[in-house]
């Protein structure tokens, strides 16, 4: 069966309308009026933010991702190592067998760590920064201010999903790294 491109193209055009009608048609009236797109009195109850206010946030989530740039280039040269160790013929095949496993507990740590980072965020934090280092993790959030229940409930969780035996320390400085 030969179908035109412009067929498909209007076809699609038409499906993705009527999707996007639907959804604006079934969400909560007081959201959204057909009318405030077409007037220019839609802007006047808008409030503008200054960059302040964000500048704030974006630098110490910025602060956690120049972090995470670290690790992620420190563990690439390490697995890089490990690959060409394998690769290697000057090495037995127990060292070659070693190598692997290392490099095997790097990817192991490396998941726990983003999963974690997720989890955490799932408690309601804007961002959230997890290092484990044998058995010991260290969890750093943003938040202007942590109770202690809000950290125990950090601790309980990381220790649930990783091992109960580790040791799970929890902090709300972006500088605690």
């Amino acid at each position: 069966m030969k179908v035109k491109k412009r067929t498909v193209w209007f076809l699609t055009l038409v499906c993705l309308t009527a999707v996007i009608s639907v959804y604006y048609l079934f969400e909560k009236p007081g959201d959204f009026s057909f009318t405030t797109i077409f007037t220019d009195d839609s802007l006047d109850g808008a409030i503008l933010t200054g960059v302040d206010e964000a500048e704030t946030t974006q630098t110490d989530s910025y602060a956690f991702e120049e972090f995470r740039l670290e690790m992620s280039n420190e563990r690439s040269q390490l697995r890089e190592q490990l690959t060409q160790k394998m690769a290697s013929d000057e090495y037995t095949a127990e060292e070659k067998s070693a190598a692997f496993d290392e490099m095997n507990a790097l990817i192991e740590q490396e998941s726990n760590e983003a999963m974690l980072e997720m989890l955490v965020k799932s408690l309601g934090y804007s961002d959230a920064l997890v290092r484990i280092d044998d058995k010991k993790v260290n969890v750093t959030v943003m938040s202007e201010e942590m109770s202690k229940q809000q950290a125990n409930e950090i601790v309980h969780l990381v220790m649930t999903e990783l091992d109960s035996s580790i040791q799970v320390s929890v902090d709300n400085s972006p500088k605690y790294y």
